[in-house]
């Protein structure tokens, strides 16, 4: 069913899938799926690429988790304490990971192993809550923007196979200065 439904959250708690085969022209369009787990506003949402019945979603301050869903029968798979407000989630392309980033206490990004929410490692350096991540197009390399007007480039899902054979810092560009490897 990729590509076929539709997931929103929002301050009210709520996380609602819709799906494609569900919608009519001529009719309000039912949801699928009303799930109302977590308790803050649902603030973070990414289908997983390997899977496409797998939703990973983040609640916000009150709530701190981020909860797997499997939009065919509206089940919660697991649910995983980050001690922090999630603001955004990316799955990785490469591997079966996923990157988290979060507010008030640390501002950090973390990288999960899925699905055995081990923490592979905790990325510093905004000084507000992280409120938005994308990728690169080759899915190695991904931005954050955060609350404190600043944009950080990480190296997070690994490098691809060109820079790994090409040790000289001038293979990776100017560029390289502002990315932060953790591999």
């Amino acid at each position: 069913m990729s590509g076929q439904q539709l997931a929103s959250g929002g301050n009210d708690n709520l996380l609602h899938v819709w799906d494609k085969s569900m919608s009519s022209s001529n009719a309000a369009t039912q949801y699928l799926h009303r799930l109302d787990e977590h308790c803050a506003a649902v603030k973070a949402l990414a289908w997983c690429p390997f899977q496409s019945n797998l939703l990973a979603s983040g609640g916000g301050s009150a709530d701190r988790c981020i909860k797997f869903w499997n939009t065919h029968t509206g089940a919660c798979l697991n649910t995983v304490d980050t001690h922090s407000q999630v603001c955004a989630l990316l799955w990785n392309k490469h591997e079966r990971e996923l990157l988290s980033s979060h507010g008030f206490s640390q501002n950090q990004l973390t990288l999960w192993k899925y699905p055995s929410m081990v923490k592979i490692a905790e990325l510093t350096g905004h000084t507000s809550r992280v409120l938005h991540l994308a990728e690169s197009p080759d899915g190695y390399t991904v931005a954050s923007a955060a609350g404190d007007e600043t944009l950080r480039f990480w190296q997070v899902f690994g490098a691809p196979d060109t820079l790994k054979r090409t040790k000289s810092k001038d293979a990776a560009g100017a560029f390289n200065m502002y990315l932060t490897h953790i591999r």
